[in-house]
């Protein structure tokens, strides 16, 4: 597999030095690059994994039928992040010189009549569990970002996307009550990503009963947790660390004393000066699953950066995210389809993670 050698990945690899000290941070000629990703995957159709439960031959259709808005970037969530990644990059970078393309594909997409049609998608008693949370955590991430877009075209987005929006949000606070156990996994239905993310919209939308039901699932999930063998980590197809992922919702439930405090015995490792984490490797990025690690050092990175952020005697942990960023982010231009369809909103979610 070729890489491609371009201005965008000598920038990176000229830049190694001074990012250990510092976050990364996303640049516009990076955001554009970036850009060019999604806006080539959120129109393609195929190929296309659409892991739906097909109840009669009536149920077979393809994509851009079943999901009118979210048929492209190869399967629904993907789909949902890469509208994410436009939106999120429209709002930092509003000079970006394929801003217009940009706006036009997603007033293209995000319709009423289309996001109507993809509630309607779920109200079948079999789809209703259908992207539990990962797909539902994402959306939620779209609807956030739409919300705190100060634009025109953002309040029609936003207003477009509303009623699947509010389908996700009922969703998640039918589900959690019900959920036992959190699921601990590195991939899609890991609770903690799925919980950090919404209680994220939660609070920029002041929904306080969705607050008050995830702060408490994350206390019952995650409160008598204690030392986590971090060295189990990564699994072959993780794109998702569970133990970071689950330091990521606990600091966002708990206060300053109760967070430190449980940090201490869940990871005490990580609480100490010298702390190191290797970047997952990728031995073939053509192949869809073990590609997932180039995710990992992207949420890893995103979640060390939030930790920094929120505490800043943590860091010296932003070195460590900037090791797994420096590894993967050369990878993604002209690389392949199987890490293109996704890889971009894992990567401007890092780069553009909130550090105080």
């Amino acid at each position: 597999m070729k890489l491609i050698i371009s201005s965008f990945l000598l920038f990176f690899l000229i830049s190694v030095a001074s990012l250990a000290q510092k976050p990364s941070k996303l640049t516009i000629k990076q955001a554009e690059t970036l850009s060019s990703l999604p806006m080539k995957c959120i129109p393609q159709e195929y190929p296309n994994k659409l892991g739906q439960v097909i109840t009669s031959d009536a149920d077979l259709k393809p994509p851009r039928e079943l999901h009118p808005c979210f048929f492209g970037c190869f399967d629904w969530h993907s789909s949902v992040h890469g509208h994410w990644s436009l939106v999120r990059l429209l709002k930092t970078f509003p000079d970006m010189k394929n801003a217009d393309s940009i706006r036009s594909l997603l007033s293209h997409q995000i319709t009423k009549e289309k996001i109507l049609q993809e509630v309607k998608y779920f109200e079948p008693k079999l789809n209703k569990s259908y992207e539990r949370t990962y797909g539902w955590a994402w959306l939620l991430k779209l609807a956030e970002e739409l919300h705190t877009w100060d634009d025109p075209m953002a309040r029609e987005l936003e207003q477009n996307l509303r009623p699947l929006t509010d389908l996700i949000v009922n969703s998640y606070k039918a589900y959690l009550p019900k959920l036992q156990y959190a699921i601990r996994v590195g991939t899609h239905t890991n609770t903690a990503f799925g919980l950090s993310f919404a209680v994220d919209y939660a609070r920029t939308v002041n929904d306080t009963a969705f607050i008050r039901i995830i702060t408490q699932r994350a206390k019952d999930f995650y409160l008598n947790d204690k030392k986590y063998p971090l060295w189990w980590e990564p699994s072959g197809y993780d794109f998702l660390s569970p133990a970071l992922e689950e330091i990521d919702i606990m600091r966002k439930v708990l206060n300053e004393k109760d967070f430190l405090s449980w940090l201490n015995g869940f990871l005490p490792e990580i609480t100490h000066k010298v702390f190191t984490l290797k970047p997952g490797i990728v031995s073939d990025r053509t192949d869809g699953h073990m590609v997932h690690l180039d995710g990992v050092n992207f949420s890893r990175a995103w979640c060390l950066y939030g930790l920094a952020g929120q505490y800043p005697q943590f860091s010296y942990l932003i070195p460590v995210a900037n090791e797994h960023i420096n590894y993967s982010l050369p990878n993604l231009v002209g690389d392949d389809y199987m890490g293109g369809h996704w890889l971009a909103s894992f990567a401007i979610n890092a780069l553009t993670a909130e550090l105080n």
